[in-house]
């Protein structure tokens, strides 16, 4: 059985490691299908520890791919549409430009500031970005996906703006990264990223998190919006402050 399952892991890979991510995408799915959050940079920094480091911003982009599109087709009905094509027309610019501007900067300043815009969202009065919000939005969250891969809080923290209901919350979101994890697919497969050796994990993986986010769904419809949203602003604010941690260590040479 081991050896079966070894056989069908990418070269490097062990059949535990392969069932640890299987496992993995099962649980993290279950948390953003339930809270709206914090599942994908979750199963990213674990990602980060086990594969090898092309492997990492492209497969994770296949199974969240995976992971927010069923949960977007569950909770299609809650969907913002009006969010989508703005999102999108601007997602494509940003994934296609691959960060040409930011890629200049270093890796940590990026997670420092996007962790003070998911702050500053949170607990500081936003300005309105109007129309802009959404293409402007997909645009930078794309740019900066293609090479830091987190962009989940960015997001969500641009539907907050919108002040949706729990279920709005979560499949908006939902509906926002499937763009944004498609447009990244498809620039990586451009690119020349070879995914067919890592197919059998991911098509294992996108399945584990199809049925967390089932678990997680009934978690959703039974907790109140108040819970919900403290539960949503907590989980927010815990991961935005660890990208500025990060992010200061990595400027400072700490850590």
């Amino acid at each position: 059985m081991t050896e079966m399952l070894s056989s069908l892991m990418p070269e490097g890979l062990s059949a535990a490691i392969g069932l640890a991510l299987v496992a993995l995408s099962f649980f993290t799915s279950l948390m953003t299908a339930a809270f709206g959050i914090g599942g994908g940079i979750a199963l990213l920094s674990v990602m980060a520890l086990l594969l090898p480091a092309p492997a990492i911003i492209p497969v994770h982009g296949v199974v969240q791919l995976g992971s927010n599109g069923g949960r977007c087709l569950m909770l299609r009905e809650h969907v913002l549409s009006h969010t989508l094509l703005p999102f999108a027309a601007g997602g494509a610019v940003g994934a296609l430009a691959g960060g040409a501007v930011a890629v200049a900067l270093p890796a940590a300043a990026i997670q420092a500031g996007v962790g003070g815009f998911v702050l500053w969202s949170l607990y500081l009065p936003m300005p309105s970005f109007g129309r802009l919000a959404m293409p402007m939005g997909g645009l930078v969250s794309s740019a900066l996906t293609m090479f830091f891969g987190g962009t989940g809080p960015f997001v969500a923290s641009l539907v907050k703006l919108m002040k949706p209901s729990r279920q709005e919350q979560v499949a908006t979101h939902a509906a926002l990264m499937t763009i944004q994890h498609g447009l990244k697919v498809v620039v990586f497969g451009l690119f020349g990223f070879a995914f067919g050796s890592y197919a059998p994990l991911v098509v294992a993986m996108i399945a584990a998190g199809f049925a967390g986010t089932l678990a997680g769904g009934r978690i959703l419809m039974k907790i109140e919006d108040r819970t919900f949203h403290f539960a949503f602003t907590a989980i927010l604010t815990v991961l935005a402050l660890r990208l500025v941690w990060s992010g200061v260590t990595g400027l400072t040479g700490e850590g």
